[in-house]
């Protein structure tokens, strides 16, 4: 058992050292307006982790990839006092020079905004910051985007809080959604939806991409089963990081770039994501 323990600790050092990158191919004749395929960054739960100094190692392997889209999804920073996020902030500013950006909060910063009173840092100054260099903030909000002649709608939804509490899931009605980002309609949606513990509410919502985080991968990962635990202390998590194919509709849960509360991962890298999407016939 000690020696378990003496492993587990020093590859979870290890993996806390670096990140991996992973690609998924997303297909849909809804997206047959692409002519070329292109390539979306997809960044989640960063929580403040520096790979170099500002970044610079995510920075550089962010830009090898060429991307059309960077889309982050949430808990780029730690919310608790003591933990700025001023690095964050300069590593974000950096990234519309690369191509347009669009971005949604997870709960730490939907608490940041939320909650002014209980914390040091300002949300006002993070989104002011952010809006300034270029990044479209999107907080119950949409924008649509055109990939050569596929429209594509990006939609940011913050649940509510109470829906991130540590024991048992809320409910999250549809009219919840729709009251927040509006109805699905006719283009192809990408939704970024922080919790994965409702992927079912947006699926029934009717998203074609839906884009989480916040599980961290589980915080260990176990060949052919997943992720183990999730923040709220649900066990063996359903979503807990990968790509899930959902009939025609699509969910990728990243498993992260950071931790917070818990520093710990075993067989569980943080990642950076790339999605390469392209159009394909009805007859495929």
């Amino acid at each position: 058992m000690a020696v378990f323990i003496l492993y587990c600790m020093i590859e979870t050092a290890r993996e806390l050292r670096d990140f991996r990158l992973t690609k998924y191919r997303i297909c849909s004749p809804r997206l047959n307006g692409i002519r070329e395929t292109k390539k979306i960054i997809f960044l989640s739960d960063l929580h403040n982790r520096m790979y170099g100094k500002e970044n610079e190692r995510l920075l550089e392997s962010i830009k090898n990839q060429h991307p059309d889209l960077i889309l982050i999804g949430g808990d780029m920073l730690v919310r608790k006092d003591g933990n700025s996020y001023d690095g964050t902030v300069r590593f974000l500013e950096k990234l519309p020079a690369i191509c347009p950006v669009y971005c949604a909060n997870g709960n730490h910063e939907q608490k940041l905004k939320e909650l002014p009173d209980k914390y040091e840092q300002s949300y006002e100054g993070y989104k002011k910051a952010l809006t300034a260099c270029g990044i479209h903030m999107l907080e119950n909000a949409s924008e649509t985007v055109r990939l050569d002649e596929a429209p594509v709608r990006i939609s940011g939804l913050e649940i509510p809080l109470g829906a991130y509490a540590r024991l048992g899931k809320k409910d999250l009605p549809l009219k919840e959604i729709t009251d927040r980002i509006g109805e699905h309609g006719e283009e192809y949606q990408i939704l970024l939806a922080h919790h994965p513990g409702y992927i079912q509410e947006y699926l029934e919502y009717g998203a074609d991409m839906i884009l989480s985080g916040h599980y961290h991968g589980g915080v260990m990962q176990l060949p052919g089963i997943g992720g183990v635990i999730s923040p709220d202390f649900t066990l063996f998590p359903k979503y807990s990081g990968g790509i899930y194919r959902e009939g025609a509709q699509t969910v990728v849960v990243s498993r992260g770039l950071g931790t917070h509360s818990v520093p710990v991962r075993l067989w569980n890298w943080p990642e950076l994501i790339v999605l390469e999407l392209s159009g394909t016939s009805e007859e495929m």
